[in-house]
């Protein structure tokens, strides 16, 4: 099973131990795992069966173990298994969500309002700025706009 090997390495990073999780993710990767003779459920249960009690990983015999009983489940012979996972020495398959195009998020021809005209700005910029905690903290005299009193307008 020299294949298997490779795989197996790739799925763990060159650790040597395998988690679950991984498991049934280069089951699915490399097509074993179809939902019909093989489910997420079966393979689950086929860790449980070879790993250690107490423990949470596997080693790569124990994961020939569990090849060759996903083979007794899928009825195929543990040959047939390992020329599917060298399938999968290329490494774990990488999916993401797609965001949809958003009409008045992504078209900046279609922005209304303040946005339309490249977005907020401050009304007193240069004025209220505030650089530094001094600024923050300075108790001068201001005007009804909270603007300091003797600052150029």
């Amino acid at each position: 099973m020299a294949t298997a090997s490779g795989a197996f390495q790739v799925y763990t990073k060159g650790s040597g131990d395998m988690d679950g999780r991984t498991f049934v993710k280069i089951l699915k990767d490399t097509a074993i795992l179809d939902g019909k003779t093989l489910t997420t459920v079966d393979a689950d249960l086929i860790f449980t069966k070879v790993k250690a009690k107490g423990a949470k990983k596997i080693d790569y015999a124990q994961f020939e173990e569990a090849l060759k009983l996903v083979g007794e489940k899928k009825k195929v012979s543990t040959e047939q298994i390992v020329s599917k996972l060298a399938s999968g020495e290329t490494g774990p398959i990488l999916t993401g969500t797609k965001a949809d195009n958003v009409r008045f998020h992504d078209d900046k021809n279609t922005y209304t309002g303040v946005h339309k005209h490249g977005g907020p700005t401050l009304v007193d910029e240069g004025r209220t700025q505030f650089s530094d905690l001094s600024n923050i903290c300075d108790r001068s005299d201001y005007d009804v706009r909270g603007v300091k009193k003797g600052v150029a307008e």
